[in-house]
């Protein structure tokens, strides 16, 4: 379960959703909100065994496929035949096996800009509807990568729909501010629930911890705590803003090249 202080941040009294918040980041976004004291929706295409819980509250599920629009409004009109209102939503969603873009088939990168980019088109549209017209409005929060910032060989699509999502993020703020705020995170590399596969091994994960200048993977709490802040109080100025989480970022490659070809003298082979 994510670690939140509820003293430092609270978010008593809001409706949250959050997309994908079944398992992983999404999971680990849900259980925060819920342990700062929001009611929490988490949607998927299929119910999990067990819901996200902390603090002694549970989040609610609405089953959707966020790919497409129509089950966005849905999903969205469920969470407010339920709670009244909709304050926070966190486009979560997303993801993306590795493919060859020379190869990928045209299906497949559909399926994947639908997913990490339409989706969260859809769904925002669907909260703006609600956010808009309430006293408080509302705030966004859309979870992009790393990806989206450098060059992403394998997951080019990928990458290519998360630079999309930031570059609406900033213009969903400043069509619908100043109601509703709409900001991004950039996650780093994140330790995952399939972890050696993901990455190749566990000495690969190893490796490349210990490559940034905080010497770990991200965490799903990490995301999360990232969340409450643009979700609430403290980020109220918060909109447009696409904030890096990853650890310090990843080391340039140039540079173990260099130090690889370093005389014993300190100077660089010419």
């Amino acid at each position: 379960m994510a670690t939140v202080d509820p003293t430092r941040i609270s978010l008593t009294g809001k409706v949250a959703l959050v997309t994908g918040g079944t398992k992983g980041i999404g999971r680990a976004i849900a259980e925060a909100l819920l342990a700062a004291g929001a009611s929490v929706i988490v949607c998927a295409r299929n119910e999990p065994e067990a819901l996200p819980q902390a603090s002694g509250g549970r989040a609610d599920f609405v089953g959707g496929d966020v790919r497409n629009a129509d089950q966005c409004t849905q999903i969205v009109e469920a969470v407010v035949k339920r709670h009244g209102r909709l304050d926070i939503l966190v486009n979560n969603a997303g993801g993306s096996p590795h493919a060859d873009a020379a190869s990928a088939s045209p299906r497949f990168s559909e399926a994947i800009v639908a997913l990490n980019l339409l989706a969260s088109i859809h769904m925002s549209q669907a909260a703006h509807k609600v956010m808009a017209g309430q006293t408080e409005g509302g705030a966004i929060v859309n979870i992009a990568s790393v990806s989206a910032a450098r060059p992403s060989p394998g997951t080019a699509v990928y990458g290519a729909a998360k630079a999309g999502l930031v570059s609406l993020t900033r213009s969903l703020a400043q069509e619908w501010g100043p109601a509703v705020r709409v900001n991004a995170i950039i996650a780093g590399l994140m330790e995952t629930e399939d972890g050696a596969r993901t990455y190749g091994s566990a000495e690969a994960m190893r490796e490349i911890a210990a490559a940034t200048p905080m010497e770990r993977m991200g965490k799903g709490e990490d995301i999360a705590n990232a969340v409450l802040f643009l979700a609430g109080p403290s980020a109220a100025w918060v909109s447009g803003a696409a904030l890096e989480v990853h650890g310090g970022g990843e080391r340039p490659h140039f540079l173990d090249i260099i130090a690889r070809n370093m005389r014993d003298d300190g100077d660089a082979v010419s």
